[in-house]
């Protein structure tokens, strides 16, 4: 039985990344009817921050850990749980300032840990999440697609690409809505703008 991680970090429930990670859900539930979905909403749910307790109770061996340590690293070690059952991982964004929102980077925080999703080896680090595929559903207010003039403050695609592959997640597929912003100054029909982007994530998802 397939598992796909859905995760969301736009602030709006009637956020066009959210409306993207919708149909991905839906598409995906057509192909597998069996599959099970784990939701995780960061809006609603957000981790977090890691702190100098956090850090000493993760550099302290499992079995020696004290039970206040236990507690601090609870809340990743489910975090993590839900990646190792994933097959697949859905993650929707809405470009913040050129970047990713504050949920989904104390998200990462808190699933990017040495031992768990990745290990230091003699030819540097290897990510330990190995054959499983993400894909991100992006909306950016302005466009920065490759050759645009904005490209350069698209930093959304690379990061991600980044952290992904550092735990060992090399199948990474980006789909985004760029331009957004003029829906929401109304000179742009939703629906219209919404169209060809959504084709696109059926057919990802199918």
């Amino acid at each position: 039985m397939p598992t796909l991680l859905h995760i969301d970090s736009s602030p709006l429930e009637s956020s066009i990344s959210r409306e993207l990670t919708r149909e991905f859900v839906a598409t995906w539930k057509q192909k597998n009817p069996d599959g099970r979905v784990i939701r995780r909403d960061l809006s609603l749910s957000p981790s977090k921050p890691i702190d100098q307790t956090w850090v000493g109770a993760n550099f302290t061996p499992d079995d020696v850990r004290t039970p206040e340590q236990k507690a601090l690293l609870a809340e990743s070690d489910s975090l993590i749980a839900e990646l190792e059952q994933a097959d697949e991982i859905l993650i929707g964004v809405a470009m913040h300032n050129f970047g990713i929102p504050s949920v989904l980077k104390l998200w990462i925080d808190q699933i990017a840990r040495g031992g768990k999703t990745f290990a230091y080896t003699a030819n540097g680090p290897e990510g330990l999440l190995k054959g499983k595929k993400a894909t991100v559903l992006i909306a950016s207010g302005g466009v920065y697609d490759a050759g645009t003039p904005a490209a350069a403050l698209n930093f959304v695609e690379p990061y991600l690409q980044a952290v992904l592959r550092f735990i060992g997640i090399t199948d990474v597929r980006f789909i985004t809505a760029g331009g957004a912003a003029q829906v929401l100054r109304g000179a742009v029909d939703r629906d219209a703008f919404l169209k060809p982007t959504l084709e696109q994530v059926r057919a990802l998802a199918a």
